[in-house]
């Protein structure tokens, strides 16, 4: 599992031009699934992600995390986190789990991350437009596969 984190001021989705969800002053999380993933891997990343102390305390020091700045989620499924570029000029996704399997993986993902935090979601297999106002920049990603590292 790939969680993709970026330190957000404002961000939102739209599907057919409506909007679905937004957030102000949070984390915008992109989220791939692979072959093997549980609800292990959704658990660890889930506590990477609330704990990770991205946001600036009243020192300016990245020192918070999303749960000290009560801040939001803006979750978006995103297979392409398991893209190989390894051969040629077209990205492979043979390593990205199939839709039938990832979107169960990603309400649940979104149902446990919402009993610590607000949650705003995009639509799974959706044409998204997601439009984020990335802060800082701060871009981390979390692998579950490194939880023993």
């Amino acid at each position: 599992m790939r969680v993709l984190v970026q330190r957000s001021l404002a961000s939102s989705v739209t599907v057919e031009g409506t909007c679905i969800g937004a957030i102000n002053k949070g984390i915008v999380a992109l989220i791939g699934f692979t072959e093997g993933d549980t609800i292990e891997d959704i658990e660890y990343c889930i506590h990477k992600l609330i704990n990770l102390r991205i946001f600036e305390d009243k020192n300016g020091v990245m020192n918070e995390s999303i749960l000290d700045q009560k801040g939001s989620v803006l979750s978006i499924s995103q297979f392409t986190l398991y893209a190989s570029t390894e051969k040629g000029n077209r990205p492979s996704y043979s390593r990205a789990l199939p839709a039938s399997d990832a979107e169960p993986l990603y309400e649940l993902w979104n149902q446990k991350l919402s009993q610590y935090i607000q949650v705003e979601k995009g639509q799974f297999g959706a044409d998204m437009k997601v439009t984020i106002t990335n802060d800082g920049p701060v871009t981390i990603l979390i692998e579950s596969r490194k939880k023993h590292d």
